[in-house]
């Protein structure tokens, strides 16, 4: 017997946008968020907050696909896992207030995967595994917020 589809789907939200014990979840963590923080790097070859908020938007978006059998490469953007986000200062603003909305975008789609999935389909290692990924990225965003304010809690 499969779980109910509104647990499966609190389980989905809880590391995105529900209010957690834990502290911040993904969303929260990215809240306040310029493109020049979310852009800034701990040390070279280093992945920053931008580019973990597009992988996270990425495993949605791949959790969403296993479940409905879609085929793969309709991602977005160009590639897989981790993505180069623009660097010209120009246009980053904007384009990091779109990679946020892909963010939510990637959310709501798998929200929507998952509640129009039959719960025998549903491989739970695969919702947990993406509720489980967004915490532990939020907690690496928190930790980069921090260094880049030079440790000043935030």
């Amino acid at each position: 017997m499969g779980l109910p589809t509104a647990l499966l789907l609190q389980i989905v939200d809880s590391g995105y946008n529900r209010k957690a014990w834990h502290g911040p979840n993904l969303r929260q963590s990215l809240r306040g968020v310029s493109a020049e923080d979310a852009a800034w790097r701990p040390a070279p070859d280093r992945h920053n907050i931008w580019e973990i908020a597009v992988h996270a938007a990425y495993w949605k978006y791949a959790v969403r696909r296993r479940l409905r059998g879609d085929p793969k490469g309709s991602f977005a953007c160009d590639g897989s896992n981790w993505f180069v986000r623009p660097s010209s200062t120009h246009t980053r603003e904007k384009a990091w207030l779109e990679d946020k909305r892909l963010l939510e975008r990637e959310h709501q789609k798998l929200r929507e995967a998952v509640a129009q999935a039959r719960s025998r389909r549903i491989p739970l290692a695969h919702i947990y595994g993406v509720a489980f990924h967004d915490v532990y990225h939020a907690g690496q965003i928190r930790l980069l917020r921090r260094l880049r304010s030079g440790g000043v809690a935030d």
